[in-house]
């Protein structure tokens, strides 16, 4: 088959997800309720007291505590078991990750979430079950992108509760991609070039321009300070959140903090990275929180807590990064 023949027989069997269930109908592992609504208002610095607090809840509008908004695809995530979805037989996955994997077999092995939009129709309170109907909703035609060249899969997802009423939707949407940077293949008899991928760059703009000019030419980590009330903030943004001031400079962080969560990134392995890979938010000593690597470790040995020094440095040729080691 041509290239442009193995296209056309790639998207046609691609075309075919869209509308499909991914999988059944599936209810939250628990009901709404206040240790999850507390959790989520401690980590998000929510302190507004109708999540929490039951004497105001109850004198509000509200007549009675409720669980805010966002949380509101929370109640129906999957938790731990998800982390092993990737290495299941293919016969058991649901409909979305057969999906990706189909891609992943044709190339597409790189993975960006774009978009989220939610709508709510109610609040949802303390004793509400919460079940996702989840389809695909969209698969775009190919696009050309900084990342590479691939398809904006969009899945629509409808939140309905105990009594079978729509109480919000989602819409999520990710980019299946080829790097943009991937090895190229070595003609048969020709020499083996020595070049390992690279990273995709991250993306600036206006906002944070900067920033990235201090990385790269002066190997340090900026924070950006408000001038008003010298409020720190990450990453860098317009305006500060505390007095909404436009005016700031920035300080140099010592690069010194602890590991506040992390991950360890199993699959789909992603062109110029090393593995194993950990991600982690570290809060550093001045007070903000990045999200870096924790490098020349054992994942075992990560944990939250742990102390950690990090160094700005060239991780390839095309990218100067902070990264991090345990101390």
């Amino acid at each position: 088959m041509t290239p442009e023949e193995q296209k056309k027989a790639f998207e046609a069997e691609l075309y075919t997800w869209v509308g499909k269930e991914i999988a059944p109908p599936t209810p939250g592992l628990d009901l709404v309720n206040e240790a999850m609504i507390r959790h989520w208002c401690e980590v998000m610095g929510d302190t507004n007291p109708v999540y929490t607090d039951k004497a105001f809840a109850a004198s509000s509008s509200k007549g009675g505590l409720i669980a805010p908004p966002t949380m509101l695809q929370a109640w129906s995530m999957e938790g731990y078991p998800m982390a092993f979805a990737d290495t299941q037989d293919p016969s058991t996955m649901d409909g979305q990750r057969k999906l990706h994997r189909f891609m992943e077999d044709h190339g597409f092995t790189g993975v960006l979430g774009t978009n989220c939009d939610q709508e709510y129709f109610r609040d949802l309170k303390p004793g509400d079950t919460v079940i996702a109907h989840t389809r695909i909703h969209s698969i775009s035609e190919e696009k050309a992108t900084g990342m590479g060249t691939g398809y904006f899969i969009e899945t629509r997802t409808e939140f309905t509760d105990q009594n079978k009423a729509l109480v919000g939707t989602m819409l999520f949407r990710v980019l299946k991609f080829k790097p943009a940077q991937a090895p190229k293949p070595v003609a048969e008899g020709a020499a083996a070039e020595n070049k390992a991928p690279t990273r995709s760059k991250s993306v600036r703009g206006h906002d944070n321009a900067w920033w990235w000019d201090q990385v790269e030419k002066n190997k340090v980590l900026p924070i950006q300070r408000c001038k008003s009330c010298s409020t720190l903030r990450h990453p860098p943004r317009p305006f500060c959140n505390q007095c909404q001031s436009g005016e700031w400079d920035f300080i140099t962080s010592k690069l010194e903090g602890e590991i506040f969560s992390f991950v360890e990134l199993h699959y789909p392995e992603i062109p110029g990275y090393t593995y194993p890979l950990m991600c982690a938010v570290i809060t550093l000593d001045e007070g903000t929180r990045i999200l870096s690597n924790v490098i020349d470790c054992k994942p075992e040995d990560v944990q939250i807590g742990k102390r950690v020094k990090g160094e700005v440095m060239q991780v390839d040729v095309d990218n100067v990064l902070p990264q991090f080691r345990l101390v």
